[in-house]
């Protein structure tokens, strides 16, 4: 049970820095793209927000290629198509259970699911951080351009 425990502290920890990272790099990206354009049209906006959020899912993504690619090492599950499909169904809390690991490493798959759980929330945050922005950069040109007027 320890090994489990440390391995999937372990992973906590990568993926904690990976949205930590994909966070601080999408955050930037956003705020140097509303600060260099002074009057975004709607397509635009959405286009931005669009990509932030396609940014974010790439996150996901790597986190849950980062939890099969440890069940292929451990050798918990035998194929990459296994490892992925497993690691997405855990990751995402859908659980199916139609693939289930054996017990000496089931210990993992709650560790994955938790962790799933708390990235999901943080990309859902950031979405609405986002969404806050766009809404609030348009208003203020809006604003902007009905006082010139």
């Amino acid at each position: 049970m320890l090994p489990e425990i440390i391995i999937g502290s372990a992973m906590i920890f990568l993926t904690t820095l990976i949205q930590g990272v994909f966070t601080m790099v999408g955050v930037e990206k956003m705020g140097d793209y509303v600060d260099r354009h002074n009057e975004p049209g709607l397509l635009w906006s959405t286009l931005r927000l669009c990509v932030f959020v396609l940014w974010l899912f790439l996150a996901t993504i790597l986190e849950v290629w980062c939890w099969a690619v440890l069940y292929l090492f451990l050798g918990a599950l035998e194929t990459i198509e296994e490892a992925v499909y497993f690691s997405t169904v855990t990751f995402t809390t859908l659980g199916f259970g139609d693939i289930v690991l054996d017990e000496q490493w089931r210990l993992l798959s709650s560790f994955e699911a938790a962790n799933g759980l708390l990235m999901f929330g943080w990309s859902t945050a950031l979405v609405f951080v986002g969404v806050q922005w766009t809404y609030e950069n348009r208003a203020k040109h809006r604003k902007k351009r009905a006082a010139r007027r």
